[in-house]
This record gives C-alpha cells, structure tokens and sequence, in this order.
C-alpha cells in the first residue's frame, strides 16, 4: 500500500529496524487475537475481526474517540488528546507471566491486539505498525499498569513490574497506539514493523 509507512522505508536498514524485524525466530510478526469491549470493563471480550478507525480507535470500544477516554484521565482533563486508542500486548508477555504462575490470554488485561514476533516495549516512540492489509497504527508509549489488574489475579500488577540493570522500572503490560488509517483486523494478520526517522526515543507512559 502507498501510505506514510513507505515514507519511512530506509529506516528498515537500521540495526534496531533488523532486530526488530528478527525477533520472530523466522516467523512473520503478527496478530494472535483481537478483543474489544463497549463498556469500561478490565477485560475484552475476544473478535473474529475488529475494525480500526482512522483518528478515533477501535469500533465499538469504549475507549474509541479523538479525546482521553479511560476514566481517570477523563477526571483530570476531559479535552485531552487520546494517545490511548488502541492497547496492544505481545503474546511473549503473557508465556512470560504464565511461567511465573498467571496464567492469562487475550483480552484479559484489557488489550485490543495481541501480537507475537515483536518486542513491542522495545519500540521506539513513533514506530508504525501495519495490520494486515489496511490498518495502520503508531505506537504512542507504554500502557501504565493500574490496581485493576488485582482484579484478575492478586500479584498480577507486580509481576507485570520490573527493574533493568540499572534499576530503571520495566511496565510490561503492554502499549497504546493511535490509528492513522482504517482497516479490519484479524488473528493470522501480517504485522508490518517501520521505525520513525531517528532519533529515537524510547516509550514512556501515556
């Protein structure tokens, strides 16, 4: 497709672009399940397709719209700008969590893709995500882990916490994104990765 994503097409050679694009162990990145909720619940209930909007999110979600819609940031500023219109998970994440004794799948805490093959917290701020043939997305910081994840599981919130080597805290419970361009999406979609033009910044809470 002939959209901003070819922009961006020399920024595929970087080395951070080749890790990126080989994080899949030879396996195309892409979409392990799609979720969406109409209500302001934890989790999201799992989609044979979801269909994303360009400048408003996922249909039908209640967290679709060009301004702040989670409720605590809806508290503060009603009029922000919604950097949260799409919640995406790697489903390496949830193997992780599962090993240490949470077992959790798709949609459980409250994300609208769920991909495999990429480090989506290794991301750079700005990077862009096709899904599938249309859809396209940036990828604008970390989702902050919030007490609700208790809800699921008690320790939940902590183990999706951790500390670097330099003792930096690690938020794993995944990303936000924006939508640039409409399209559906489905489990088995391609994810096309495209980093922004450097510098690059790294992912911080939105």
């Amino acid at each position: 497709m002939s959209t901003a994503l070819d922009t961006c097409a020399d920024v595929r050679h970087s080395s951070l672009a080749s890790s990126v694009e080989g994080q899949g162990r030879g396996m195309t990145a892409h979409v392990v399940a799609v979720s969406r909720a109409p209500t302001h619940s934890l989790r999201k209930a799992s989609e044979t397709s979801i269909r994303l909007r360009a400048g408003l999110g996922v249909e039908g979600d209640a967290h679709a719209g060009t301004t702040v819609k989670h409720r605590s940031r809806v508290a503060r500023d009603p009029s922000q700008r919604n950097l949260r219109q799409v919640h995406l998970i790697h489903a390496e994440v949830h193997d992780e969590l599962d090993a240490a004794g949470f077992p959790v799948g798709p949609g459980l805490m409250g994300e609208n893709v769920t991909t495999h093959g990429i480090d989506l917290l290794a991301l750079p701020t700005g990077t862009r995500l096709q899904l599938g043939a249309d859809a396209v997305i940036e990828i604008t910081g970390l989702r902050n882990p919030c007490a609700q994840l208790e809800q699921i599981q008690a320790g939940l919130m902590q183990a999706v916490l951790d500390r670097d080597a330099d003792g930096n805290l690690i938020r794993k419970a995944g990303v936000m994104a924006i939508v640039l361009a409409d399209g559906d999406v489905r489990a088995g979609d391609a994810i096309r990765v495209v980093l922004p033009l450097g510098p690059h910044a790294p992912l911080a809470p939105v």
